[in-house]
């Protein structure tokens, strides 16, 4: 399974710029209009559901460059899961810095914390089977590195992170090759050096994918009863993933059939937000 690229910090810097730019725009008009110049204030994040927190670095970076002489204190770590209730950040410095950057700091911590919660909940449901969580491609555009990475930090493991580095076949390119011994025979001959996926929706094509040479099958909306005739039938000589109509309701028999890795686009297509709030302390 390629690894994730690490998270790039040119690229976080860029991406909260250019979210400080689109909600500022010209001007913070409310920070401007209610607060003292040079007024300094204490602000301190909150999780106010239980899960999972993620992103603090865009959160601090969001505070930093709105305000390079902020004080930031984190107060819990990420990657674990906590109560609602529990402070995760602190930060110090101009008031109006910390109110313009509020928003957008939430929106990443809130968003990312979101993604790693709903991961460590399959995970949970999935411990003790041997399989693992994968997420998919189904990211919000430009902000796949981050939302992987929060994957991640769920306990989930990262599937490809593009096109690029792996080929994965689906049934529309086993259409355009002409079958499933065509499409892996194709993929064998011009990507030598890259892991090869197949898809396949009935155990007859599992049948022809391993016959072809195949060493990994995307199992597509397969029943738990036929996903684990096929887990015994293909005995190891091949990994599997189970894919489609997947959620947390039915992770755990999924995982039981004997499968490799599940994958599950609701992690970052459809995970809602944690709630996490800011509350500012007026300093004299």
């Amino acid at each position: 399974m390629p690894s994730p690229p690490p998270l790039d910090p040119n690229f976080v810097a860029d991406v909260v710029a250019r979210a400080l730019a689109e909600d500022i725009g010209d001007g913070d008009a409310t920070t401007s209009a209610t607060v003292p110049p040079g007024a300094q204030a204490r602000a301190t994040i909150t999780q106010k559901a239980p899960g999972v927190v993620f992103g603090l670095d865009l959160a601090e970076i969001a505070f930093e460059q709105t305000d390079p002489e902020v004080e930031i204190e984190r107060l819990a770590p990420e990657g674990v899961w906590q109560e609602s209730g529990t402070p995760v950040l602190r930060v110090g410095g101009s008031t109006a810095a910390i109110l313009t950057a509020e928003r957008t700091a939430l929106n990443f911590l809130q968003r990312l914390s979101g993604v790693a919660t709903l991961t460590a909940r399959y995970v949970e449901q999935v411990a003790g089977t041997g399989a693992r969580i994968l997420d998919t491609r189904k990211t919000t555009p430009t902000l796949r590195a981050l939302e992987k990475a929060a994957v991640v930090a769920g306990g989930g493991t990262s599937h490809r992170f593009g096109l690029f580095d792996m080929v994965l076949i689906k049934e529309n390119h086993i259409e355009a090759a002409g079958g499933v011994t065509e499409a892996v025979h194709a993929a064998q001959l011009h990507a030598p050096g890259l892991q090869i996926e197949i898809e396949a929706e009935t155990p007859e094509q599992v049948r022809e994918a391993l016959a072809a040479g195949a060493t990994r099958i995307l199992l597509d909306n397969m029943a738990p009863d036929t996903m684990r005739a096929v887990a015994t039938e293909v005995a190891g000589r091949a990994e599997l993933e189970a894919s489609g109509n997947i959620d947390l309701t039915t992770v755990r028999a999924a995982a039981e059939t004997g499968v490799d890795f599940i994958s599950v686009g609701a992690l970052t297509h459809s995970a809602p937000a944690l709630d996490l709030s800011l509350i500012l302390e007026r300093l004299p």
